[in-house]
């Protein structure tokens, strides 16, 4: 009898000092998406005024990929959007501890980006530090690719059929990456890199994604090439509190405003 007790009471003991059962969700799933404004017509992609190869280029009509309206959806593509912490300092960086551990050392991913037809395809990409780039020229006749940023900085000339791959690793900046040809000035394309994994671009409907996202009080930012969603009064991002109530996350649908051209 008087072992049982003891078996008991050290039972007793050991629920006394295990941990508590987390309640909730601590990793969500956040989901939304990006659409043209409603009452504002859809806009039309430019014609692009290709003035040399033509016929390699294009063979007939070249449109511009600078802002991509889905006609039926009213999504709009290649919006980066990203989580920063809720600071109105612009420099915030993420927080390392609250990165889910499966993402916090990650392999490097290899992002490639290619010119079929005289355009980068992506136009658009979103990448960590560490990533790799590479660019690969598939189209018929030769170009360059200049990389205008800080660091890394290239300039080569790709001949048909042939690639580059970036000699230095993609760095973390709160600065875009563009990239361009001289050759076939209307070619441009842009990129940002992060130091932590929660980041998008929308894909043609407007949809993203971000995983494992820790709970807390975060800020939400879109951007697309030509500006930040709202302007100045967005590129310090808005209000994201992640409750962790419920596993997954969907926002409402942001109506896209892009500062005046």
């Amino acid at each position: 009898m008087i072992r049982l007790l003891s078996v008991m009471v050290l039972l007793v003991g050991l629920f006394a000092v295990a941990a508590p059962v987390p309640k909730g969700h601590p990793w969500v799933t956040a989901r939304g998406r990006v659409v043209w404004p409603k009452g504002q017509p859809i806009p039309e992609p430019k014609v692009v005024p290709v003035t040399i190869d033509k016929q390699a280029c294009c063979a007939g009509k070249l449109l511009s990929d600078e802002l991509l309206v889905d006609s039926k959806s009213r999504g709009v593509k290649n919006v980066v959007v990203w989580l920063r912490p809720d600071s109105d300092d612009r420099k915030a960086t993420f927080p390392t501890d609250r990165v889910h551990p499966d993402l916090a050392k990650p392999k490097p991913a290899k992002h490639v980006i290619n010119m079929p037809m005289c355009q980068f395809v992506p136009r658009v990409f979103a990448a960590r530090a560490g990533d790799t780039w590479e660019f690969k020229n598939e189209g018929i006749v030769a170009t360059n690719v200049r990389v205008q940023h800080d660091d890394p900085l290239f300039n080569v000339l790709l001949p048909a059929k042939k690639g580059y791959v970036a000699r230095e690793a993609l760095r973390e900046s709160w600065k875009p990456v563009y990239f361009k040809s001289d050759v076939h000035p209307w070619m441009a394309g842009v990129g940002r890199v992060f130091d932590h994994p929660y980041f998008a671009v929308t894909d043609a409907d407007g949809h993203f994604e971000l995983k494992q996202v820790p709970k807390g009080n975060w800020r939400i930012m879109y951007w697309h090439e030509l500006g930040y969603h709202k302007g100045r009064d967005g590129a310090l991002g808005f209000p994201l509190a992640v409750s962790g109530e419920t596993a997954t996350v969907t926002a409402k649908a942001v109506p896209l405003e892009l500062p005046s051209r």
